[in-house]
């Protein structure tokens, strides 16, 4: 009789650790999310910034800015990794291709505004890409937690289900074809030269 209390009092502390590490996998899965949540925003705040910017040196090129600008809406509105990394993939590609203008708009190119925007979102990629690997990262040991014995065996009950990875889709992997020409003539760009 006394064996069997001493399992089932071992038994009830392996779930009991077991349980509590699911719970600090989940929410090293929840922090990796909120730190890419918060590139994404501080990514989606600056673009109004910069489109004003172009806008000015670029008038021509409507097509671009409001492809930046439905894509930065999009990425606003995304529920969660998959919808997010697809809005990202789409306004990353827009990015790409505003930036590209720069090159058919000299002035653009050396305004310190621009430049200034076009710093901060590099700065920015680069910090998404961080948080993006920081939560894959999570997200891998959280699942392999849940997914593998013992973990799987406290995992269901207790409905602690698999993370989504934040990937790109096959959309974003495509080589992004950039056509800096422009609708109508450009504006005069140095009047004085």
């Amino acid at each position: 009789m006394t064996y069997f209390i001493v399992v089932a009092v071992a038994m009830a502390v392996l779930a009991i650790i077991i349980y509590n590490g699911l719970v600090r996998a989940r929410l090293r899965v929840r922090e990796g999310w909120s730190a890419v949540d918060v590139q994404l925003q501080r990514r989606t705040s600056l673009i109004p910034n910069l489109v004003e910017t172009v806008k000015g040196y670029a008038a021509y090129e409507r097509d671009t800015i409001t492809r930046v600008v439905q894509s930065r809406a999009a990425l606003t509105s995304a529920e969660g990794p998959r919808e997010a990394a697809a809005a990202n993939a789409e306004l990353t590609a827009a990015l790409g291709t505003l930036f590209a203008l720069s090159e058919a708009y000299p002035d653009l190119k050396a305004n310190q505004s621009y430049l200034l925007l076009q710093h901060d979102l590099r700065d920015t990629e680069n910090k998404i890409a961080f948080a993006r690997n920081y939560y894959n990262g999570a997200v891998e040991e959280y699942n392999t937690r849940v997914q593998s014995v013992p973990g799987v065996l406290v995992a269901r009950p207790f409905r602690f289900d698999a993370a989504e990875f934040f990937t790109a889709d096959e959309a974003a992997r495509a080589v992004v074809e950039v056509d800096v020409r422009t609708t109508s003539e450009p504006p005069s760009r140095n009047p004085a030269r």
